[in-house]
């Protein structure tokens, strides 16, 4: 099991933990639901970029108390819709006052009449290939994915159809075939031109599980994703650029760029506005950029 850091947003307290290795670990789910009055549902895909900037936002206001999400897009729908998630036994009820996602996700808030309209926070850039330290299979290019029969990661197509179908395209562009089928039958396992790893549901985790345990000997991911976990596990990873370097990478033709908006639902409650404005500060700004994130200039106030 890789050791993830804690990603809560308030300082810790002296707090019973009740849980199993390997179950039972809401890594996804931070703060309390039950005394906050700013509830943030986020996409994970940035979540380390968007727990620094929410604990800026709490030094800067004290009053906030913060619950906040980073699971796919999809099931925070759902939880919106039917008034809550279970958490194995638990059960959670919350409803956001803020909404992190990608454009076409919240698209479906602003036809629900939830969501006004909703700006670019981020963008990314591009995919990379994560690897073990040393990169002892030698993958350089995608090509070698086949030629050299290496298993690859890849995130659900069923539970993350949103970032698989961006790493499966991204995948096949470069390969100039398809590896990867970019509407698998769904619940079938899946298969390609190439050996195939899936993940269950948080691909930004059990993709780096994978090649750290020698299941998987690549996972795509984002590169904001992979140098985050070459950041914190510097003597297990490694990256394999898809376009221009690892310091300055440019996404060769078809390395799918993902984008990242946000913006308030129904009508914020207290903090709401106040926390989209923090969003589009300069101090967030350089926080998504220190995290390997794109920022526009003209996106922010």
């Amino acid at each position: 099991m890789l050791e993830w850091p804690s990603d809560r947003s308030a300082p810790e307290t002296r707090m019973p933990a009740w849980k199993s290795s390997g179950s039972n670990i809401c890594l996804d789910f931070h703060g309390d639901p039950g005394k906050a009055d700013l509830v943030i549902f986020s996409d994970g895909n940035h979540h380390m970029a968007l727990q620094e900037s929410i604990e800026a936002f709490c030094r800067a206001n004290p009053g906030a108390k913060v619950f906040f999400t980073t699971t796919p897009p999809g099931p925070l729908l759902e939880m919106m819709e039917q008034g809550g998630i279970s958490l194995g036994n638990l059960v959670i009820r919350a409803c956001p006052h803020v909404f992190i996602s990608p454009p076409h996700i919240l698209d479906r808030l602003k036809d629900q009449g939830r969501m006004k309209s909703h700006r670019r926070l981020a963008s990314g850039r591009g995919c990379v290939l994560l690897v073990q330290k040393g990169n002892p299979k030698k993958i350089l290019t995608v090509h070698d994915l086949k030629t050299k029969k290496r298993t690859l990661f890849i995130s659900n197509p069923d539970q993350e159809k949103v970032s698989f179908a961006g790493y499966a395209r991204t995948v096949n562009a470069l390969a100039d075939e398809k590896l990867i089928p970019e509407e698998p039958s769904p619940g079938k396992t899946l298969s390609g031109g190439i050996p195939l790893l899936s993940g269950g549901s948080i691909h930004h985790r059990e993709g780096p599980w994978a090649v750290a345990e020698g299941r998987a000997d690549a996972a795509v991911l984002y590169y904001h994703l992979a140098l985050y976990c070459k950041r914190i596990f510097p003597e297990l990873f490694d990256m394999v650029a898809l376009g221009g370097t690892l310091e300055n990478p440019c996404p060769l033709p078809g390395n799918r760029i993902n984008h990242i908006h946000a913006g308030i639902v129904d009508e914020g409650g207290n903090w709401g506005s106040r926390f989209l404005e923090h969003l589009f500060s300069r101090e967030t700004r350089k926080i998504y950029q220190n995290h390997g994130l794109d920022t526009a200039q003209g996106d922010f106030q």
